[in-house]
């Protein structure tokens, strides 16, 4: 009798998670970057250099969404390291799912934090006016932008600038556009993140977040990056 056709995702779905590679080499470096001294990117990026395998393509991005949404230094550290613990993926995912799911535990990580910090901060928004005097769109190119330029520009010479922006933003703003526009959630898995752990410490409100508002103050935030580049270009 001929065996049974060999069922790939069930057998995928048995797989036990495994955490991502690299992850305790990454650990190792990590406590020699808490040191008490102040980071900067290109600080920690040179420290991440060399890890292996998936991780090795996305610790330094984990860090940058990390300083993006609570600022530079080692605050962002610990989270990536946090994220990293809390990340498990099937040996049978590839980098894009690793990716995510790295990105979704940094996002929850750091909205516990912004809460801590600041009770309240990430309350959904009450009586939320719409931005249709400014871009009807709820993505970059709403904004003349594109993702990869929004990254260049994160990367490169520009990035003092667009850290003074973003820190210039209300808490909850910063924090859906940077899971918007950076970390490339939906708005529907923006407003779920805020609501479990924007609430965490900061109150029921969080609870309200839902996608129409999310998309409602992302919208307000490529507002702000279209007046941002524009003023950019008039200067030159």
């Amino acid at each position: 009798m001929p065996d049974a056709p060999h069922d790939r995702s069930k057998s995928a779905s048995l797989t036990p998670p495994q955490p991502i590679s690299g992850a305790q080499a990454f650990s190792t470096r990590v406590h020699g970057l808490l040191d008490g001294q102040p980071k900067d990117e290109a600080t920690v990026t040179r420290a991440l250099e060399g890890l292996d395998d998936v991780f090795d393509r996305i610790a330094a991005k984990l860090y940058r969404m990390a300083s993006m949404l609570v600022g530079e230094g080692e605050a962002s550290v610990r989270l990536v390291e946090t994220a990293v613990a809390n990340t498990e993926v099937s040996i049978c995912e590839d980098g894009t799912m690793a990716r995510k799911s790295s990105r979704r535990a940094l996002g929850a990580a750091a909205l516990d934090l912004l809460a801590q910090r600041s009770p309240g901060c990430l309350a959904a928004p009450e009586g939320l006016e719409p931005a249709s005097a400014c871009i009807d769109d709820d993505d970059l190119a709403a904004a003349g932008i594109s993702t990869e330029e929004l990254e260049n520009m994160i990367a490169g010479p520009e990035h003092d600038r667009v850290r003074e922006w973003l820190e210039s933003m209300p808490a909850k703003m910063r924090a859906v556009f940077v899971l918007r526009a950076v970390a490339g959630f939906t708005a529907a898995e923006t407003a779920t993140l805020l609501q479990k752990h924007g609430g965490a410490h900061g109150g029921p409100q969080a609870a309200a977040w839902t996608p129409e508002a999310v998309r409602e103050v992302f919208r307000q935030g490529l507002c702000s990056l279209a007046s941002q580049l524009l003023h950019a270009s008039a200067a030159r």
